[in-house]
């Protein structure tokens, strides 16, 4: 007999981390259906450190406290050209998942190569490209600044990949050039390149 029971909501909150301007993006996925909440930016003066990252832990659980997601998505970064400014997004991230721990949610990371694949349908693909795709998903009457739409990417990329695929890279599979691996994969590999795998 079939079930008549309505599918439940899940409101799930994207951030898009900096030490200037922190995007935020709220959605809820009822079914396979996705429908808008919220967005904004959390704009961190200048300063010192200390007091960028309070401002941007505070504004953040100011978020949290308003509009109660039940799972928190960010964007996992990579080390790029500056190191400098890589060791300056880890803390901004450091603060944000603190926020969302300390709320006792559960959060998911993403890759930026995985957020645009599950969103536009390339890896590669331009912010404006991102804004647009997001602007239609979630059917906005404009397109939201590029912080916010890096955000909304970041929860559409948790809903659509299930609620599993941030799950799973921490399950084992890890990232190589934006693509998941799992350990299957290489062992078969290794096999087929007549490498001794242990059981």
């Amino acid at each position: 007999m079939p079930s008549s029971r309505a599918p439940s909501t899940l409101r799930i909150l994207g951030i898009d981390p900096g030490l200037r301007i922190t995007g935020f993006g709220v959605i809820e996925k009822t079914g396979s259906k996705l429908a808008y909440v919220a967005s904004g930016c959390v704009r961190i003066p200048v300063g010192e450190l200390p007091d960028r990252i309070k401002t941007l832990f505070d504004g953040l659980r100011e978020v949290i406290a308003e509009y109660a997601p039940a799972q928190v998505v960010i964007e996992k970064v990579f080390v790029n050209v500056n190191p400098a400014s890589t060791l300056l997004l880890g803390q901004a991230r450091g603060a944000a998942i603190c926020a969302a721990v300390g709320a006792d949610l559960p959060v998911s990371e993403y890759t930026a190569l995985q957020v645009k694949q599950a969103v536009v349908g390339k890896g590669h693909a331009g912010k404006e490209q991102v804004q647009e795709m997001v602007k239609r998903l979630l059917n906005l009457p404009a397109l939201a600044g590029p912080d916010a739409s890096d955000a909304l990417a970041c929860a559409i990329c948790h809903a659509h990949g299930g609620q599993g695929m941030g799950q799973l890279v921490t399950r084992g599979l890890r990232v190589k050039r934006g693509r998941l691996i799992s350990p299957l994969d290489v062992k078969a590999r290794r096999e087929g390149a007549g490498m001794k795998v242990k059981a």
